[in-house]
């Protein structure tokens, strides 16, 4: 697992002992920071704060990071994905940029620091953990208005419309990659 482009292209990653934490794949990874750099959803990482929930490895943050993000910061629980995610953080030599945030993501109380206005949210296969902490994250004001919210999912999963409205999401696009599915969409705030 290396980090696709921009600063850091090529930089091996350290990976998770074990099967707790399952990273999302190399492929899906790229076409997802593709459709981000590609300007349908406009500058989405450059400069942009982001909040990688459910970080394992920190993978995602740290490709945007790469690829001009300014801040972000990871919500991960595992200690096994904790000392990963670290490691993989000073590998990289950003520390200053990362704020790391153990515990459960969906149950997060406060939230410290400006609102993000990219959210990347890798939760558990079934779960549906990606829209409890979108919604979660927006009570807490961690989300800015407008922020894009990219939700990966088994292929198999959706979500209900009438749940997104409610928690003042509109779905932009849907994208499936093998046995993974992204859900992009917009948070109206």
């Amino acid at each position: 697992m290396r980090i696709i482009a921009g600063r850091h292209r090529g930089t091996k990653l350290v990976e998770p002992a074990g099967a707790s934490t399952r990273p999302t794949a190399d492929r899906v990874r790229e076409s997802l920071f593709n459709i981000l750099t590609g300007g349908r959803f406009g500058e989405a990482l450059i400069d942009a704060h982001i909040i990688d929930a459910f970080a394992g490895t920190g993978a995602l943050g740290l490709e945007a990071l790469s690829r001009g993000a300014s801040r972000a910061s990871f919500i991960e629980q595992g200690p096994g994905a904790l000392k990963t995610l670290r490691a993989n953080i000073a590998r990289l030599g950003r520390e200053a940029d990362a704020a790391v945030i153990s515990g459960d993501a969906t149950k997060i109380a406060s939230w410290r620091g400006d609102a993000a206005s990219l959210l990347l949210a890798d939760a558990p296969y079934g779960s549906g953990a990606g829209l409890t902490v979108t919604a979660r994250l927006a009570e807490l004001d961690a989300l800015a208005p407008g922020a894009l919210v990219v939700i990966e999912t088994e292929q198999g999963e959706s979500h209900d419309e009438t749940v997104l409205a409610n928690a003042g999401l509109t779905l932009l696009d849907d994208r499936r990659y093998g046995r993974a599915r992204l859900h992009f969409m917009r948070y109206e705030g």
